[in-house]
């Protein structure tokens, strides 16, 4: 780069996922270097104010020296950017570039960031943990735990895998511990997480979920919990789930009835493997499932992966990479699961096919949710969720909440939340709904605003 043209064409689209301006140089700089470096690269030119405004910036002959020692001592691993020096016109410009670091994470003063859109992320320790584990294509379930022995897994279990396995022509001939070794379950004598999660002899507090039926968000009416092995805890979640919905049986006329679920079951037995093969198992929480009159409520610890939002799940649009790389793999091998990343889209088709509406997805706190509603919906409840049909719950709340409005353009969450009988995070939910079909607007602040109907018209009144 050595002219204005090609200046202009590198800082023409402005800062970006791998591009940054500064003003001068300073220690958010070295940070975007250390995000650029855990993650894709990227480069920052020093002589840009907040206006994107070629202002320069003053060096002498050691300028570039010192700041490049600057960056190298204070980065760990050190990094050493390649720098360029630009004038034009009367101004001069510094571009210093860096690659992504093979081993990462990266840090600058004990901090570790990661670049996300045009701007630096903090990664917590979560993160900081899963980027190591990347950078040599593993996972946490791959590595050997001191803490549990042979004896703390159940080599009956094992057996028991062997022979699915063989059950598909597999022809596995090795005995419990050698199919162990065969399948990097086992090295150097030490177990991985994946086999102690996989064939646990005892319960164990590691792999928890949480049972619930409820009546109401807080009155519960049945609740368990299984503290199992991972293979097991996907039937005894399915068994908990049938006994507290609903079956319809239809007669035909044939020696055989049709028995028809509020849900379709191979969408949740989905859902369920999905929430237990790519659980954060070393988050503290708990994997909770909640089984409501109208809906069931899955929630998980760990969220997506920040290069993955929720529409690229549903356009399945995303590079699988699973949490658990070992188990996911065992899983695979034995049946459980077909392939990697096409889970959601088949829960999305059995839905669709059982005329239900599709499943929410969605972060939340340090997990992730999977709502399945159960109930038929004839229009569509993102474009139009006020003129659904009056027999679905979800919608008869939002038609409350819509006329509340119009009746009281001053009425709080804390008054629609005792209104409709539901927390206030679902009001929440329900009032931003009723805004990205412009059926309402907040005009003002919070506290002292207020609500304004905008009289959009439906789908059917356009028709």
């Amino acid at each position: 780069m050595n002219n204005q043209t090609e200046l202009e064409k590198l800082i023409g689209p402005g800062e970006s996922v791998n591009l940054e301006f500064k003003s001068s140089f300073n220690s958010e700089l070295i940070e975007t270097l250390v995000a650029f470096a855990n993650t894709n690269g990227g480069k920052v030119v020093v002589g840009i104010n907040q206006k994107n405004e070629l202002t320069g910036v003053a060096i002498n002959s050691e300028s570039v020296q010192n700041w490049i020692n600057e960056i190298k001592n204070k980065t760990s691993p050190s990094l050493i950017p390649d720098v360029i020096v630009l004038e034009t016109g009367n101004k001069t410009i510094v571009i210093f570039s860096i690659q992504e670091y093979p081993i990462k994470p990266v840090a600058t003063r004990g901090k570790y960031f990661k670049r996300i859109a045009n701007s630096n992320h903090l990664l917590s320790i979560s993160e900081v943990v899963n980027l190591h584990l990347q950078s040599f294509n593993t996972s946490w379930d791959f590595h050997v735990t001191n803490q549990f022995k042979i004896n703390d897994i159940s080599l009956d279990k094992v057996q028991t895998a062997i022979d699915i396995l063989n059950q598909t022509n597999a022809r596995i001939n090795d005995d419990p511990l050698t199919f162990l070794l065969k399948n990097d379950l086992l090295r150097d004598g030490q177990l991985t997480n994946a086999a102690y999660l996989l064939f646990t002899e005892r319960d164990t507090v590691l792999t928890t979920i949480e049972l619930g039926r409820f009546q109401t968000d807080t009155i519960i009416k049945d609740s368990t919990r299984t503290k199992s092995d991972i293979l097991m805890q996907i039937d005894q979640v399915m068994d908990f789930i049938k006994k507290h919905i609903n079956k319809e049986v239809i007669i035909t006329g044939q020696p055989r009835n049709t028995q028809k679920w509020q849900y379709p079951l191979e969408a949740i037995r989905e859902i369920i493997t999905n929430m237990i093969i790519h659980r954060d198992y070393r988050s503290a929480s708990d994997s909770i499932v909640k089984v409501f009159e109208d809906r069931i409520e899955f929630y998980n610890p760990g969220r997506l992966p920040d290069s993955i939002t929720v529409g690229d799940l549903l356009a399945n649009n995303y590079k699988s990479t699973p949490r658990n790389k070992l188990i996911a793999d065992f899983c695979k091998s034995i049946g459980i699961i077909e392939k990697y990343g096409s889970g959601i889209r088949r829960i999305v088709e059995y839905f669709t096919e059982a005329q239900l509406p599709c499943p929410e997805f969605r972060n939340i706190s340090d997990g992730f949710m999977v709502t399945a509603f159960a109930l038929k919906k004839v229009n569509d409840p993102v474009n139009d969720p006020v003129n659904d049909p009056v027999n679905d719950p979800v919608n008869i709340r939002l038609d409350t909440i819509f006329e509340s409005i119009k009746e009281n353009n001053k009425i709080t969450r804390e008054q629609l939340s005792q209104k409709c009988n539901v927390s206030i995070e679902t009001i929440k939910r329900d009032l931003q709904k009723l805004k990205s079909v412009e059926k309402i607007t907040r005009v003002g602040p919070d506290k002292t605003g207020h609500w304004k109907i905008t009289n959009k018209p439906s789908q059917d009144e356009t028709n």
